[in-house]
């Protein structure tokens, strides 16, 4: 082989890229346009034809297994036993600050505190500070302390410029005090590790030199993520002189600004946007030519991106076929939806393109939300078909359903001891290992369940007081809706039982994304009960959660399994799958309705409706429904945006309504099929209210002055007339039959 026969396998735009090697160069890699291939040829054109020694490389990444795949790469071409670093932000900083921790007044052994070691500091600080946790939770410190420091906001300047007002003021204390006490402890956290680095190489000038020297070359993968710590940490090194005095910036960046979807992360897209500015005379090399998506695919994923005003001029292009044109199905709702898809995957699975090979790794569903996946797992094991949910549990097995359906079971089954030692401290209440082990040897020696030790009131008075009372507490909420469960909708009783145990509450005081997801969730499974109500109005508790547990028992989550993979569109960046399944198509849930409020927040859903698209090699399908349940609310909706954005002409399937005249906020004048059009709005912050305020009004019903001859209405059996009241419990005569109800938990209502 000739010493630069291993570049023929680049296209000439990749070669160009490979073999520029001097100044500032900004590699513009469209999706599937082979830019990890680039940048390993790159490194070894730099090593084999430059004379360049590993040792002056540096190439960084964002994730472990993009740094090792792009380390397995060079090797193949250069050879084993190179010793270079390829390595993430965080790796790359934590071996510079574990040779100049000392500089900083840190040991070089200095620890580093994952979240959870964050959030144990944050409580203990809380603790000191007298702050409640359940209003101000160590994930809303930490949220802003991590914010801060990725902007380069000292505790010192976050008091100086927002210390104004009393939430403003706790929070600085509680950062000054983190920041101290990690510093006391001798540890760092991963936002520390690049921020620190920066902070050594401004106050020390040798240090910084030592390194611009040692990489002479620096290249950076996924550009369009990085933050402003990030950026200032590749400038640094960039701006290096050679011994003329001249700037060297041997810096290559490779990134595609159409598929910047990080920015709620701290992605800065102005990076990618801005390297020509940020450093003259760079060069441009745009990678357009894709290898991976037909040409109707990627015709799709231009009509829809060109839209974005805030992107480099580039356009996807590919030597394959054209293909099929794009399939659009306009569901009736969201189950019709899923039996759509599912039936797809058989049908293409059968058919004459797989020839029924039951490879079913090649198919993909990528929604917007992890609540959305729940009705393709029913559909999915209705029919057979293995499917595996990457990036997440499957419906039923993450923990806040699994919560809730173990409260619901307790309620069912007061003998369900699995299901009691699951919630027993889930919200935290305060109760330890300690008060579970000695709770389960009094059950032990009684020969009686955990639930009936519970309802010992010797037993709870032995505990401390605040343990005491929550688990009375506990108990009288289990033992309540255990009696009221006959008299109640199961919607009523899910809403009861997750408001009341303050399990929402819980979630909504952590200010999260992860939190957020998770009220999502628990909004969703609302869906699931009022649909089982639909199809049954008398179904009881016991019947649900058997129906439950026999659909949740249905497969397994081998990562290997050949199975249907089952995600949400972020967690697909960087994969690719020949069959993909575009579901949700609609204003309100993709783009989703926070991206109406700005319009940056529209071009980063269109950029991530851009990554959807062209994440699909052959087919790719794309479906909304007319009418969807979402968070336990039904809706009317309309097509997405991005449908109409897309070339009719590459679409076939149902029909797209036109609309007439765009509006400022990017909507439409007139309703897709004759319906009255709706902006989108928080179907999630709606539901959280609907549920708090059903069980507020059944509390309320406690206070109010009932008496024998007032005329009441029940959410499930009607209006009906008190015949009696005596303390919390009431008897109605209903149409056809009398019930005694618990005042707070019935669902009445006076007239």
């Amino acid at each position: 082989m000739g010493r630069t026969d291993y570049l023929d396998k680049l296209n000439d735009k990749q070669r160009e890229a490979a073999m520029c090697t001097e100044g500032p160069l900004l590699i513009l890699a469209g999706a599937g346009s082979g830019k990890t291939s680039t940048m390993t040829h790159r490194i070894a054109y730099l090593i084999r034809e430059m004379d360049v020694s590993p040792y002056n490389i540096l190439a960084v990444t964002f994730t472990n297994k993009a740094a090792k795949e792009m380390r397995e790469r060079v090797q193949k071409l250069i050879g084993e036993g190179v010793n270079m670093w390829i390595l993430t932000f965080h790796s790359a900083c934590l071996r510079i600050l574990r040779r100049h921790a000392e500089v900083l007044d840190f040991g070089r052994d200095f620890a580093v505190y994952d979240p959870t070691d964050q959030k144990t500091v944050v409580k203990n600080i809380c603790k000191e500070l007298n702050i409640d946790t359940k209003k101000f939770t160590p994930s809303y410190f930490l949220g802003i302390i991590s914010h801060c420091k990725e902007n380069r906001i000292s505790p010192k300047e976050y008091n100086a410029i927002y210390g104004t007002d009393f939430k403003e003021q706790m929070v600085g204390n509680v950062y000054e005090r983190y920041d101290s006490t990690l510093r006391k402890n001798n540890a760092m956290d991963f936002d520390d590790l690049l921020l620190k680095t920066v902070e050594l190489f401004e106050q020390n000038e040798d240090i910084l030199e030592q390194y611009q020297n040692r990489f002479r070359y620096i290249m950076v993968d996924e550009y369009q993520d990085t933050n402003m710590i990030q950026y200032t940490f590749v400038k640094l090194l960039a701006d290096a002189r050679d011994r003329d005095g001249n700037v060297r910036r041997n810096l290559c960046v490779v990134g595609d600004d159409d598929q910047c979807i990080y920015q709620w992360r701290g992605a800065d897209i102005r990076n990618i946007l801005e390297f020509e500015k940020d450093f003259p005379g760079a060069k441009t090399v745009k990678l357009e030519q894709n290898y991976r998506s037909t040409a109707n695919i990627l015709a799709a994923a231009h009509s829809v991106i060109s839209h974005n005003k805030g992107r480099k001029a580039k356009k996807l292009w590919t030597d394959a076929e054209d293909g099929k044109k794009i399939i659009y199905y306009n569901a009736d709702d969201e189950k019709d939806e899923a039996y759509f898809i599912a039936g797809e995957i058989n049908r293409i699975e059968g058919g004459s393109e797989m020839k029924g090979s039951g490879d079913y790794r090649q198919f993909a569903i990528l929604y917007r939300t992890n609540a959305q996946s729940r009705t393709f797992e029913e559909a999915l094991s209705r029919r057979g078909i293995p499917y595996r949910v990457l990036g997440g549990l499957r419906y039923y097995d993450r923990k806040e359903i699994k919560d809730m359906m173990c409260y619901m079971r307790l309620v069912q089954n007061r003998a369900d001891d699995l299901a009691l030692v699951r919630i027993i401290n889930e919200p935290k209440r305060g109760i330890g290992g300690k008060t579970l082990e000695k709770l389960r040897t009094l059950a032990q020696v009684r020969g009686t369940s955990l639930f009936d030790v519970l309802l010992d009131d010797d037993v709870i008075s032995s505990f401390s007081s605040k343990v005491s009372e929550n688990l009375r507490t506990l108990a009288g909420l289990i033992e309540t809706y255990g009696i009221e469960q006959e008299n109640m909708k199961l919607s009523d009783l899910y809403d009861g039982l997750l408001v009341n145990s303050g399990y929402l509450k819980a979630l909504e005081d952590q200010h999260t994304v992860e939190a957020e997801s998770r009220i999502e969730n628990l909004m969703e499974f609302k869906s699931v009960i009022v649909g089982y109500e639909k199809e049954d109005p008398n179904m009881g508790l016991a019947e649900f959660m058997e129906r439950i547990a026999l659909l949740a028992d249905v497969d397994n989550h081998d990562s290997e399994e050949n199975a249907v993979t089952l995600m949400t569109l972020h967690s697909a960046k960087g994969l690719e799958f020949p069959y993909v399944f575009m579901p949700g198509m609609e204003d309100g849930l993709f783009p989703g309705w926070r991206a109406f409020d700005r319009e940056d927040g529209l071009e980063e859903e269109r950029r991530l409706c851009y990554v959807g698209i062209t994440r699909a090699k052959k087919r790719l399908w794309m479906t909304s429904a007319r009418m969807r349940t979402l968070y336990g609310r039904t809706d009317y909706t309309r097509e997405s945006v991005f449908l109409h954005e897309l070339d009719q002409n590459l679409l076939e399937g149902d029909g797209i309504y036109e609309r007439k005249e765009r509006r400022e906020d990017g909507l439409f004048r007139d309703g897709a099929s004759g319906r009255t059009p709706i902006k989108p709005f928080d179907q999630l912050k709606y539901a959280q209210a609907q549920t708090k305020k059903k069980a507020a009004a059944m509390a309320a019903a406690a206070a109010a002055d009932f008496a024998p001859g007032d005329k009441v209405a029940h959410a499930k059996f009607g209006e009906g007339t008190v015949l009696e009241v005596n303390g919390k419990v009431i008897r109605i005569e209903f149409k056809d039959q009398v019930r005694k109800l618990a005042l707070g938990i019935a669902p009445i209502e006076k007239l």
